[in-house]
Formats: structure tokens, sequence, C-alpha cells
């Protein structure tokens, strides 16, 4: 899977617009992760020698999912962005219509929560980002919806419906550990920023 594919769905993932008060977008800033990505790319696929670190910024990243990533997100899901947090953590954002979710399942009992997923809303997700040895894996801390909290499985099923692929019918889970892609070994993530380790 190549990079631009596995960072849209690992923001994704991890929610996945800035506040009202965020630094202004640029597309200098989504120039920037582009050529990182091609360099990442290129090294992956390159005999390996040595390490290399790549630094991206939450900066860099929110400009690339403004100006690049639309095509690549499902239909239903905008407005995306991330905050790289301290101690390995980030939240995701997205507007997401949650009608689409709901007429999927079609929740017969009146206690499903997903009965009542009605409407384009923001769906907030926090984690932490555990990975090494060229593993990641996403920790849920918490979720909501348009600043209600929702339990785990509630945020499984707005992901698994806007990750289902051909080779993945049921989308993603959650808890599925995933292989990185270009060889990259580890990711270092620290307040505004990520390492990436090759």
């Amino acid at each position: 899977m190549r990079v631009k594919t596995a960072l849209t769905l690992f923001l994704l993932i991890a929610g996945v617009p800035l506040a009202a008060d965020g630094p202004a977008l640029q597309r200098r800033d989504s120039d920037e992760l582009k050529q990182k990505i091609a360099a990442i790319n290129a090294r992956g696929a390159a005999p390996a020698s040595g390490s290399m670190r790549t630094t991206v910024t939450e900066q860099e990243v929110n400009a690339y999912l403004a100006f690049e990533a639309v095509p690549s997100l499902p239909q239903g899901v905008v407005d995306p962005s991330v905050s790289i947090l301290d101690g390995n953590r980030v939240t995701g954002r997205a507007v997401v219509d949650l009608d689409r979710v709901r007429q999927e399942r079609n929740p017969v009992n009146l206690l499903d929560p997903v009965r009542y997923l009605r409407g384009r809303l923001m769906v907030k997700a926090t984690g932490f980002v555990r990975a090494s040895n060229g593993v990641a894996r996403f920790e849920l801390e918490s979720a909501d919806v348009a600043g209600v909290p929702i339990p785990k499985f509630v945020l499984q099923q707005i992901v698994g419906y806007y990750s289902r692929s051909q080779e993945r019918p049921a989308g993603i889970s959650l808890d599925d550990p995933f292989t990185m892609p270009a060889g990259i070994k580890t990711l270092e993530i620290d307040t505004g920023r990520a390492v990436i380790v090759q």
C-alpha cells in the first residue's frame, strides 16, 4: 500500500477542519508533505542502507488533507483534520454523513445508538498510536459525535462503513494492527509533529 493511501486511511481510523483560530492552511505545506511522501516511497523501494528520519508536521498533514486528499476520501466524509498531541496521541476529526451508516445497518432495537445517528456531523476520536517493528496500532481513548461521547462500537460502525473495500468488505477494525508501508519501522509522535523512521 502506498504511503498516500495509508496516510489517508490512518487519519480516518484516528477519527480524522482545524479550529477557527488555528493557523491558515497553505498549499506550500501540502506540497512539502507531497515531496516527503515521494522521498519515503523512494526510500522504501530502495535497498535498506541505514535508517532515515522524516519529520512531518501537523500543519503539513492538515494542508495535505485540505488540498490533496479529497479525491481519496470516501463519499460522505469531508473536512478531515488531525491534531498531533504529546505522548503518542492523536485526534482525528471529519464531518461525516451518518445517515449512510444508519441506513446500511438498519437498526431495529430502540436502544441501539446507531439508530440515532442522523445528518452530517463532526466525528472526533482521540487515541494512542503505538508503532514499532514496522507495525502500528491505534488504541482509542475517546470518541464523540458533535461533542456527544459515543462508545467504541459506534465509532467502529462509522469507520467500518467508510473504510470498506473489495479486499475488506467489512472495513477496517479499530483493533487490528497494520503493517506500515514503505519500510517504515516506527513513528515518534510528539506535540505538533511525527517523525517517520525507515
